[in-house]
């Protein structure tokens, strides 16, 4: 079975695994987010968000740990329709952001446009994954990621951050748009080898911006309806969003 990414199949114990390296590089994000993962759950920091976050990386683990073994390693063995786990298990994750970062907007937010994002939360979830569980096209969840992070978590982010100047926010930011990188190099399919390719690249990019959501987590704060603001204008949130602390 030839790989879809061009990597060489190695032989181990006479048995075919197949991309090695990007099954050590999803292991990675999977490492990545278990110790983002033990590191919230021991500060284990009050409020919903946090809770949120802390499932975020937990899920995600489970979901890239499942996406290296049976979307890439043992595809050889099992098939095609084995991605789906890994596949629809990520797409919880990337709601489980959404929903954190919602309910951390939610005293700043208008409360029918809150409760609006929330029940769009639900309602994309279901449509993605119905599609991608009929297609088996891993083009959806690319979308499904780009419209969580892209619309949901970057956009919000930055507002609350024009409002509130928080640093958690700032990093969050940042963190997004450093990770639109991955998309870059899947699509493009920008390698360094053969053995180092852009599915390798996405997932290091992935594992790195997922090392800064996990310190942007460690500094959000929860607000309360009684929190005030010193909102900042969209230029002057924008020259903040990329001046160094």
């Amino acid at each position: 079975m030839k790989s879809p990414s061009g990597q060489p199949s190695i032989e181990l114990f006479d048995i075919t695994i197949m991309e090695p390296v990007v099954t050590l590089t999803d292991f990675l994000i999977t490492a990545v987010c278990l110790f983002a993962y033990l590191k919230l759950r021991k500060k284990n920091l009050a409020g919903k968000v946090h809770q949120y976050m802390r499932w975020y990386f937990l899920i995600m683990a489970i979901a890239t740990f499942l996406g290296g073994l049976l979307g890439h390693a043992f595809q050889a063995q099992v098939g095609l329709a084995w991605k789906l786990p890994g596949w629809l298990i990520s797409m919880l994750a990337v709601s489980s952001i959404e929903r954190a970062t919602i309910m951390y907007a939610f005293p700043l937010l208008k409360r029918r446009f809150a409760r609006f994002l929330e029940i769009a939360n639900v309602v994309e979830l279901l449509v993605f994954a119905v599609i991608t569980f009929s297609t088996l096209n891993f083009f959806y969840i690319q979308v499904h990621s780009a419209y969580g992070l892209g619309l949901i978590v970057l956009p919000i982010h930055f507002y609350i951050f024009m409002q509130t100047q928080n640093p958690g926010s700032k990093l969050i930011c940042r963190a997004t748009l450093f990770a639109t990188l991955a998309a870059f190099f899947y699509t493009s399919e920008i390698g360094i080898s053969v053995w180092f390719n852009h599915l390798d690249l996405a997932h290091t990019v992935m594992a790195i911006s997922l090392y800064f959501f996990y310190k942007a987590t460690l500094i959000l704060p929860v607000y309360d309806q009684s929190t005030e603001t010193n909102p900042v204008s969209f230029s002057k949130g924008v020259q903040l969003l990329f001046k160094g602390n």
